[in-house]
């Protein structure tokens, strides 16, 4: 059968490439033409019809600079699925791009699939009228999200989280902890505070400096800033004079005592490796846009962790509560041998049993390549 597959970022193209490896287990005579990135391009065996690089703009200012890139993407997009004629279009995540292919799709009359949909439940839900209308089933990462869909009458299904094959998988081969200082030349006396501030310039630029005057104010650690993929050492020491690892977020992570992270999908990493966190976000940090966004969100938390656990189990300090005094003492609260770190820990066992074990692409192939 053939298969049509969007995805326009870097997160989007990892669980693609393994989906699309997935569903080749399944259909040895499966034909691909995708959207995304070398992942997917290792499983299909060719190169995308576009690279995400092409199309991972971010924000309407940024969209807007590039908008003949993004329409001219959409059209060759849209041409495509009208000459391949695939059996099936899956879409991952990236909304205002990938709803406009599923109603095209839909008027064709092809079968069209949401892998990871976006997260409407927190804002823009007026989203879910296009997902119902447009695309058969949503294949579902997060539990929480079965509730949502079926209260709009979607045909939904939970597949499975894929960060908790990835993180148990990468866990298996991680060095020993002695290695890990040696590479990063790191003291092994000092437990290690892991900074992770995000993998964008702005929430570096905004979130580094916090976290920075945090870890000043516990000698007893070691910070080491977790450094992004595509960003240079130079950005950090705008901000901060500690250590910079670069592509070693999750060894980092594994081996610090404590964590200060920015909110997305590092905190869920985070939870699963049992590092205690304190989630920051400054963005602004305008305590006006914190009010106007508490009536917008219409989620009680934004930390994957606390969404999957149905409660707070770690401190979220947003925009303008991000402040080296509030973080300072919420992390003091986690520290080894408190009663807080007890609780988070056990937090953590709870969102884990939530997750289930389910091999999230190859229960999403399964369900796609059965429906057809």
């Amino acid at each position: 059968m053939r298969y049509f597959v969007s995805a326009g970022e870097a997160s989007g193209d990892l669980h693609g490439g393994a989906l699309l490896e997935a569903i080749g287990k399944l259909d040895a005579g499966a034909e691909f033409v995708f959207l995304g990135g070398d992942e997917m391009a290792r499983s299909a065996g060719h190169e995308p019809l576009v690279h995400y690089r092409e199309m991972a703009y971010m924000g309407f200012s940024e969209v807007l600079r590039n908008l003949g890139k993004v329409l001219g993407n959409l059209k060759r997009a849209k041409e495509e699925i009208a000459r391949f004629r695939p059996d099936a279009v899956i879409l991952i995540d990236y909304p205002s791009f990938n709803l406009k292919l599923a109603r095209y799709a839909y008027g064709l009359g092809i079968p069209v699939y949401y892998y990871i949909s976006p997260k409407i439940w927190a804002w823009k839900e007026w989203r879910v009228k296009d997902i119902r209308r447009y695309c058969r089933k949503v294949l579902s990462i997060l539990p929480f999200e079965v509730e949502f869909y079926g209260k709009h009458g979607m045909a939904v299904q939970y597949v499975g989280n894929p960060s908790v094959e990835e993180v148990s998988r990468r866990e298996a081969a991680l060095p020993s902890r002695e290695d890990f200082f040696k590479k990063w030349n790191l003291p092994a006396d000092r437990p290690l505070l892991a900074l992770v501030p995000g993998s964008r310039m702005g929430e570096i630029r905004n979130n580094l400096p916090v976290m920075e005057e945090v870890a000043r104010r516990f000698p007893q650690f070691q910070p080491v800033i977790a450094g992004a993929p595509g960003i240079d050492d130079g950005v950090y020491g705008q901000y901060s004079s500690y250590p910079v690892v670069e592509g070693a977020t999750f060894e980092l992570v594994r081996n610090a005592g404590c964590a200060l992270v920015t909110s997305g999908t590092a905190t869920l990493e985070t939870a699963l490796l049992g590092t205690p966190q304190v989630v920051c976000y400054r963005g602004s940090g305008s305590k006006l846009f914190h009010d106007i966004m508490k009536h917008v969100i219409k989620c009680p938390f934004v930390s994957l962790p606390n969404l999957i656990a149905g409660k707070e189990v770690v401190p979220e300090l947003l925009m303008h509560m991000c402040n080296p005094d509030r973080v300072s003492l919420e992390l003091s609260k986690i520290l080894p041998g408190t009663a807080g770190r007890d609780e988070m820990l056990r937090g953590y066992a709870r969102m884990r049993g939530r997750l289930g074990n389910s091999d999230a692409a190859a229960t999403a192939a399964a369900a796609i390549v059965s429906d057809m």
